[in-house]
């Protein structure tokens, strides 16, 4: 069994969202997965998707990229963890997303309807962030979860998915970040 995380938070040092990812992997290699991980922001992923590169077909695409796909299409249990920066993931993720989930590998679109490459596959997201939840919910309904479930994971067909958020961090205690921790560690043990 496979495991990816993907960390996308600005500080490659300390974070709470670092933490979470540390704890997501522990648990995952508790549970017998080999993990993979990155550190988008201290691996200096380019995240820019050129028209060059678009325009590639998937027996073209090459390097660092066809790499990250590769793990993508290896893996059996996904975690993704990064802030909530203006209702988005950071735009590293972002472009993570564009160069990587790409179409031709993960998915692709035929006159039958789509086809969701990554089906049968368990996906996990902890996002953080400073605003309340239910503020974000009234005010923003929740465009995070949207994202992931819906555009990012339902369109490669992985269904088996929980998010979570961790709010507020800027007001939370030790003692609450802890218990988010153990938290993150029940959920890993849960999906696996």
């Amino acid at each position: 069994m496979k495991a990816l995380i993907i960390l996308g938070h600005q500080n490659p040092g300390e974070s709470f969202c670092r933490a979470v990812a540390e704890t997501a992997k522990q648990a995952l290699q508790t549970a017998g997965y080999d993990v993979i991980f990155h550190d988008l922001y201290a691996e200096k992923f380019d995240p820019v998707l050129t028209a060059e590169e678009l325009s590639l077909s998937a027996d073209e695409v090459s390097g660092k990229i066809r790499e990250d796909i590769q793990e993508v299409l290896d893996a059996d249990f996904y975690v993704i963890v990064h802030p909530n920066w203006w209702g988005m993931p950071p735009a590293i993720l972002k472009g993570w997303i564009d160069r990587v989930i790409r179409q031709g590998f993960c998915y692709a679109f035929t006159a039958e309807g789509p086809v969701k490459k990554l089906a049968g596959r368990k996906a996990v997201v902890f996002t953080t962030g400073n605003t309340p939840p239910d503020v974000e919910i009234q005010v923003l309904g929740d465009p995070l979860e949207n994202l992931w479930k819906n555009i990012v994971f339902d369109t490669v067909g992985v269904t088996d998915f929980i998010r979570r958020n961790f709010a507020s961090v800027i007001m939370s205690t030790p003692q609450q970040r802890q218990e988010w921790l153990q938290e993150v560690q029940q959920i890993i043990q849960k999906m696996a």
